[in-house]
C-alpha cells in the first residue's frame, strides 16, 4: 500500500464517537520503533505512514503481524493494535547459485540423485516457491522435495546411463515457479561434465545432524563434526567437505573445516536475531562423487539481555496535596530474551511514597502511595528497577525526577508561643519597642507574611493611639510616650497571615510591661505646708524626755520599686544634736532633754529622697517651739515673717473688702435714720441731727453726726500660726447713748416700743462695726 493509504477507522473500532476523537487525542506511542502507521487526530482513521515490506519485517513467517500501542487521553487509556500484513507476489524466485556444475561419472548408475539446492522466494503462501521444472533431456528427470524446515528443493535423478564417449558435457535449464497470478519464475543453468568412472560415492554417517548451541558460544568454538566415508581407494577416497547452497547470512556465522568436517562458530550468535540455522554439507571424493547431509543448529537462549525501561510519559511537578494513587509516570518495560529470561518484575527502590503497578502488556504505572510534603522533600528521584527471572537475573535501573509543587498548607509560625516586651516609660513617640517574627515553610506568595494587631486589653483609647505595627517586618512602634504611673502593662494579640489562597494565619500574645523610671519626686503628705508654703509649728513640752516623738513626716512616691523607696534625713536644724529622724520611718524624736541654753524656737528642715538613679527629693520645714502650753508658744509663733508677695496680695483684697463694707455700713446708717424719721412723723429732715443728751454720764453724740465719727476704739490681735485675724473688743471709752432724741419731743424719754427699736438699730450698728473691725484688723 502506498504511503497515506487508509488502513481502517480505528476510532470506530475503539467505540469513540466523532465528538470524542479530538478530545481524546488519539496518537501512536513511539517506543524507539519505526512507525509504519499514523492516526488522524480529526477522524480517527489509521493511515500508512511508511513503506511496508512484509519480507523485511517478518521474513519467512507466514502470519506477519505489526503490533503497536495507541494512547487516548482524558482519561488516559492505552489500546493495543495488531495489523496483519498480507503478502503480495512482489518477489521473483531466485537461485542462490545461478549456475550448477555437475561432474557425474559415466559409471553412475541410473537412479542416482543429484541435489541442486533450492531457490528462494521471500513471499509466503501461494506466492512462495511452489515447484521446479527441468527442460526436457534424455538423461535426467527432476524431483521436487521438501526439507524439514519446509523449503522445497530440486533433485536431478539420473534416468539413463551416461556415456562420456557419446556426450561428455551438456547443460540443462532449471526453472523455479511460485504460485502467484501471474506466476513468476527464476532460472538456473546446469552444466553437466561427465567424468570417468568412480563408482563409490561418499556416504555420511547421518542423513541429518541436529545440534543445540548456546548463543554465548565463543568465536572459534566447535559446533559439530560431520563424517562421510568412501569405499574407494586412493584419490577417489579422499573426501573434501564444503557447504552447499548456504545462505549468505549463515556463511557469515559458521566455518566448515574442509578436511575433517568440523563446523566452527565464526561470529557471535544472537538468539534474538535468529534461533535456528540449517546448513547442507557436501562431501566430495577425489573421483568427483559427492554426498550431502543436512545439519540443523538450534540456538539456545541465554539471559544476555537486560530489561529495557522506556519512559512513555511523566507528570512533573505534581501538587503536594495529590491524593494517593495519582499517576506520576507511565513506563514500558521489555526484555528481548524469551521464557523465564524474559519475565520481568518491577519495583521502586527506597521508601519513597510511590508504587509501580503493572497495567497490561509490559506497561507500568508509577503512582503515589502516601502523603507528599514539599517542605520535607521538594523533589523525588524515583528509581525503578526492572529484573528478569533469568539465571543469573539481570536488572536495569531508570531514575525519574518528580518535582513537588507547593500549596498553602502551612500557617505562619511564630518563633515563640508568646512574647514579653519591656518598655521604659517616657519613651519617645514613634520609637520601636519590639519585633515579632514568624516563618512560613511554604514558597513564594504562600510564604509572604503580613503582620497586624488584632486586639488588646486597652479600652480607654483606640488601639492605634498606643501602638502600630509594620505589616512587612513585624516591628511594633509606640505611638505615644507611656507613663508607668498611668498604666503599667497591656496585652496585644498579633496576627501573622500569609498571602496564600486561602490565606492561613496564626496569632501570638504580646504582653508589654512599662518599666518604671525615676521621674516623680517624693510628695510630702504630712505635715502639710501652711498657706503659701509657710513653715508649720510643733509644740514640744519643756519637760520632754529624750526619744520623745515630736511628729512624723509622711511622704509617698508615685514611682515603684527601688524608685519608690524613701529615706528621711535632717537637712538643717537650729540645734543639730537636739533632734533625730528615723531613716525609714520619718519619725522626728528628741535626742536629749531640753537645756536652758537651747533656743525655745527650733527650725528643722527635713529632706525626703527616693532610691532612684539619680535620686529625686523634697524638703519640708518644721518650726519647733518648746512650751508647756499654747499661751507660752504664741509669742514665738507671732514672730513668723510673712511673705512679701503674700502680704501684698492680701492687702489688696482686704482694702477692697473694707471699701465695700464701709459703703454697706454708711448705707445701713442712712436707711436706719430715714426709717426713724418716717415713724416719728417729723417732716423736718435735719432736726434729728440736733445736739441731744444721751446719758447721765454726759456722753452725747457729737454734733455734725453725718461726718462719720464713731465714739469707739479698737485693739487688734494677730495669730502668728494660722495668719487668721482675731479681733478683741475692749470697753468703749464713752457710754452708749440711752436715748436718741429728735423732733418736737426733745427732752422726753422714749416709750417701750421706741426703746426696742433703738436697741435693734444699735445691734445692727454693732454688727457692721464688727465686720469693719475684722477688715481693718486684716489690713493692719
Amino acid at each position: 500500500m502506498e504511503k497515506g493509504s487508509i488502513v481502517g477507522n480505528l476510532a470506530k473500532d475503539l467505540g469513540l464517537s466523532p465528538g470524542e476523537i479530538v478530545n481524546r487525542n488519539l496518537h501512536v506511542l513511539s517506543l524507539n520503533k519505526k512507525q509504519y502507521f499514523t492516526i488522524s487526530a480529526e477522524n480517527g482513521k489509521l493511515y500508512v505512514n511508511d513503506r511496508i515490506d512484509r519480507e523485511g519485517i517478518c521474513g519467512e513467517t507466514i502470519f506477519c503481524l505489526i503490533n503497536f500501542e495507541v494512547m487516548a487521553e482524558n482519561p488516559m487509556n492505552i489500546f493495543h493494535v495488531t495489523v496483519a500484513i498480507q503478502d503480495i507476489n512482489d518477489n521473483t524466485p531466485h537461485f542462490l547459485n545461478e549456475v550448477f556444475r555437475l561432474e557425474p561419472s559415466e559409471s553412475t548408475l541410473p537412479g542416482t540423485q543429484f541435489v541442486l539446492g533450492h531457490a528462494e522466494d521471500p513471499d509466503v503462501g501461494m506466492n512462495s516457491l511452489q515447484s521446479y521444472q527441468l527442460m526436457s533431456n534424455q538423461y535426467f528427470t527432476l524431483e521436487t522435495r521438501e526439507s524439514e524446515d519446509g523449503n522445497k528443493y530440486a533433485e536431478l535423478v539420473l534416468s539413463k546411463q551416461l556415456d562420456r564417449e557419446s556426450e561428455s558435457s551438456f547443460h540443462l535449464t532449471l526453472l523455479a515457479l511460485d504460485g502467484g497470478k501471474p506466476a513468476k519464475t527464476g532460472t538456473a543453468k546446469i552444466w553437466v561434465n561427465v567424468i570417468d568412472a568412480n563408482d563409490n560415492p561418499p556416504v555420511f554417517a547421518q542423513k541429518l545432524y541436529k545440534v543445540s548451541l548456546k548463543e554465548s558460544a565463543a568465536k572459534g568454538s566447535s559446533v559439530i563434526q560431520v563424517k562421510a566415508t568412501d569405499r574407494d581407494e586412493g584419490s577417489n577416497a579422499q573426501i573434501i567437505y564444503s557447504f552447499s547452497n548456504i545462505a549468505e547470512s549463515t556463511s557469515k556465522m559458521f566455518l566448515l573445516d574442509p578436511k575433517n568436517g568440523t563446523i566452527m562458530v565464526l561470529e557471535t550468535l544472537d538468539f534474538e536475531l535468529k534461533d535456528k540455522y540449517t546448513v547442507t554439507i557436501e562431501a566430495k571424493d577425489g573421483g568427483g562423487l559427492v554426498a550431502h547431509s543436512n545439519v540443523e543448529i538450534k540456538i539456545v537462549d541465554e539471559n544476555d539481555n537486560a530489561p529495557e525501561i522506556v519512559l512513555v510519559s511523566s507528570s512533573s511537578p505534581i501538587p503536594e496535596d495529590s491524593a494517593s494513587g495519582t499517576l506520576v509516570a507511565l513506563v514500558n518495560v521489555k526484555d528481548r530474551d524469551s521464557g523465564e529470561n524474559g519475565n520481568i518484575v518491577c519495583h521502586v527502590l527506597s521508601n519513597f511514597p510511590f508504587q509501580i503497578v503493572s497495567t497490561s502488556s509490559n506497561y507500568y504505572k508509577v503512582l503515589t502511595d502516601g502523603l507528599l510534603d514539599r517542605e520535607n522533600t521538594p523533589e523525588y528521584n524515583i528509581t525503578i528497577t526492572a529484573t528478569d527471572k533469568g539465571s543469573p537475573p539481570l536488572s536495569t535501573l531508570q531514575t525519574i525526577s518528580v518535582e513537588i509543587s507547593d500549596i498553602n498548607d502551612n500557617p505562619p509560625a511564630f518563633e515563640k508561643p508568646s512574647y514579653t516586651a519591656y518598655v521604659p516609660e517616657n519613651n519617645p513617640a514613634g520609637a520601636s519597642i519590639f519585633r515579632v517574627k514568624a516563618s512560613d515553610p511554604d514558597l513564594d506568595h504562600n510564604a509572604r507574611i503580613l503582620y497586624s494587631i488584632q486586639k488588646s486589653n486597652i479600652e480607654d483609647l483606640p488601639l492605634s493611639s498606643y501602638v502600630s505595627i509594620n505589616s512587612e517586618t513585624g516591628i511594633i512602634y509606640a505611638q505615644r510616650s507611656f507613663d508607668y504611673e498611668q498604666f503599667r502593662e497591656f496585652q496585644l494579640q498579633v496576627k501573622a497571615q500569609d498571602a496564600g489562597s486561602p490565606p492561613l494565619s496564626s496569632n501570638v500574645a504580646l504582653k508589654v510591661f512599662i518599666v518604671d523610671q525615676n521621674d516623680n519626686s517624693p510628695q510630702i503628705l504630712y505635715p502639710s505646708k501652711g498657706g503659701e508654703g509657710s513653715a508649720l509649728f510643733e509644740m514640744i513640752p519643756l519637760s520632754a524626755d529624750a526619744d520623745y516623738l515630736v511628729t512624723k513626716v509622711v511622704a509617698v512616691d508615685a514611682d515603684s520599686g527601688h524608685n519608690a523607696w524613701l529615706s528621711y534625713h535632717l537637712l538643717q536644724a537650729t540645734e543639730p544634736g537636739l533632734f533625730t529622724i528615723g531613716h525609714h520611718t520619718g519619725e522626728i524624736r528628741t535626742s536629749r532633754t531640753f537645756l536652758e541654753r537651747d533656743a525655745v524656737k527650733q527650725r528643722v528642715v527635713v529632706l525626703v529622697k527616693d532610691n532612684g538613679h539619680p535620686s529625686l527629693s523634697a524638703t519640708v520645714t518644721l518650726n519647733m517651739v518648746f512650751a508647756e502650753n499654747f499661751q507660752e508658744a504664741l509669742p514665738e509663733m507671732k514672730t513668723q515673717p510673712i511673705s512679701p508677695d503674700y502680704q501684698s496680695d492680701l492687702q489688696f483684697y482686704l482694702v477692697l473688702a473694707l471699701a465695700l463694707i464701709s459703703f454697706l455700713f454708711l448705707l445701713t446708717v442712712i436707711l436706719a435714720i430715714l426709717m426713724k424719721l418716717r415713724r416719728s412723723g417729723n417732716p423736718k429732715f435735719l432736726q434729728c441731727f440736733a445736739p441731744v443728751p444721751h446719758s447721765s454720764a454726759g456722753a452725747i453724740f457729737p454734733p455734725n453726726f453725718e461726718d462719720g465719727t464713731l465714739p469707739y476704739s479698737y485693739q487688734l490681735c494677730l495669730s502668728s500660726e494660722s495668719r487668721k485675724n482675731e479681733v478683741t473688743f475692749l470697753t468703749p471709752n464713752i457710754q452708749i447713748v440711752d436715748n436718741i432724741l429728735s423732733g418736737d419731743k426733745s427732752g422726753e424719754s422714749l416709750t417701750g416700743n421706741e426703746e426696742k427699736h433703738l436697741d435693734s438699730e444699735v445691734a445692727k450698728l454693732n454688727m457692721v462695726s464688727f465686720y469693719s473691725r475684722k477688715c481693718l484688723h486684716a489690713v493692719l
